[in-house]
């Protein structure tokens, strides 16, 4: 199975679960076509999409009667001498209640943040976050085959 087809259930399955009463929240989904990982890349990435869905889902709409979840993921490929890489950008984008002021990135207190965190680090990755109309969420990592 594809990395693509992959999410597509998960968050549809998320989607289920997080039922929400009367908020009304779409899901837009800009993924490139039959994506395939190794397991090394496949589980830290889905369980970071899961984290987001699921925290924005729980927590991004209590107030709103209408949202939006986006998300992302291309490849964006180079070749370097002998080896060939392939970078990733995966986004995230809500537009409910963002992350509050207090909140420090840095600080890390949410055990779902420190998860995400450690999983972009075990994807050898960076990551930014946004808080401006709601959360974004970005992050780039590079596979490399010889």
């Amino acid at each position: 199975m594809s990395f693509t087809s992959y999410l597509k259930k998960l968050v549809k399955n998320l989607f289920q679960i997080y039922r929400l009463g009367n908020i009304d929240v779409s899901l837009d989904l800009d993924l490139e076509d039959s994506l395939f990982f190794d397991m090394d890349t496949a589980i830290p990435l889905g369980m970071i999409i899961n984290e987001l869905v699921s925290d924005s889902l729980k927590h991004a709409f209590s107030s709103k009667a209408k949202g939006e979840i986006q998300i992302k993921l291309h490849r964006e490929e180079n070749k370097k001498d002998s080896f060939k890489s392939a970078g990733f950008t995966p986004e995230f984008i809500d537009n409910g209640v963002g992350i509050p002021d207090n909140f420090e990135i840095e600080d890390l207190n949410s055990l779902g943040f420190q998860l995400v965190a450690t999983l972009v680090d075990q994807l050898d990755g960076k990551f930014d976050l946004r808080r401006d109309n709601g959360m974004k969420f970005a992050m780039r990592f590079t596979l490399t085959e010889k």
